[in-house]
């Protein structure tokens, strides 16, 4: 599933970014200061952020700086009331790839996302790596070392979002939301899903390979290279 991070300080067009992006099924995280919007770009993979300038704490240009000299290669839009050439020259500059201002239509926003999206970058975000655990976001592949993994549909999409979520703790509602696109349902997905589990488990930690899947009973599961 795509992340998306939206770095937007208003309340409201905060909830309004992340609804019209939700609907299209995309993954979304929002951080309401510079300093959140920094710690989790850093910590965490994105496929897009949707940054806006004007910020408490650090402001738009200097996270956007600091991303880019730290290597951060996910695709940025600008969104800001600053209007002015010199502006949407200086964003540019410091590493942005696009700029929108406000107040725009969000048929417009959705289409400069999905363009950014497709051009994407030649970067590791659409390749996932935990040890010798590698996944193709672009070609639909896993390997595990030497070992191509031949993988469902569903036990791809399911691996893709554990190693996207790459050493937190991932619940089962969580999948059933994100992964199953199951928002309301009057039985729990939950044994569908320890079974979906079960069956990546057995591809992906073969015998004498370092674990990495993990299950915190009664809570959920982890993907990472050491026991949770």
């Amino acid at each position: 599933m795509v992340r998306i991070l939206v770095v937007e300080d208003e309340p409201k067009i905060a909830r309004i970014l992340a609804s019209a992006l939700e609907a299209e099924h995309y993954d979304v995280v929002v951080a309401p200061t510079g300093e959140d919007a920094f710690f989790r770009a850093n910590a965490e993979t994105f496929e897009l952020v949707l940054l806006d300038l004007m910020l408490p704490g650090r402001s738009g240009l200097q996270i956007l700086q600091a991303l880019r000299r730290r290597h951060v290669e996910s695709p940025v839009l600008i969104l800001t009331a600053r209007d002015g050439v010199e502006d949407r020259v200086l964003g540019l500059d410091l590493g942005a790839d696009d700029y929108l201002v406000k107040p725009f239509a969000l048929p417009e926003l959705l289409a400069r996302v999905r363009a950014l999206l497709r051009r994407g970058r030649p970067s590791d975000v659409l390749k996932l790596k935990a040890a010798d655990l590698e996944l193709d976001v672009v070609a639909r592949r896993a390997r595990r070392g030497h070992r191509l993994l031949e993988l469902t549909s569903r036990e791809f999409e399911l691996l893709e979002y554990l190693l996207r979520h790459q050493g937190h703790l991932v619940s089962r509602e969580m999948l059933a939301r994100e992964v199953w696109n199951e928002q309301q349902r009057a039985a729990p997905l939950d044994n569908v899903i320890d079974v979906q589990i079960a069956r990546l488990r057995k591809k992906v930690d073969v015998e004498g390979a370092l674990r990495l899947i993990h299950t915190v009973r009664g809570v959920g599961f982890v993907l990472r290279e050491s026991e949770p």
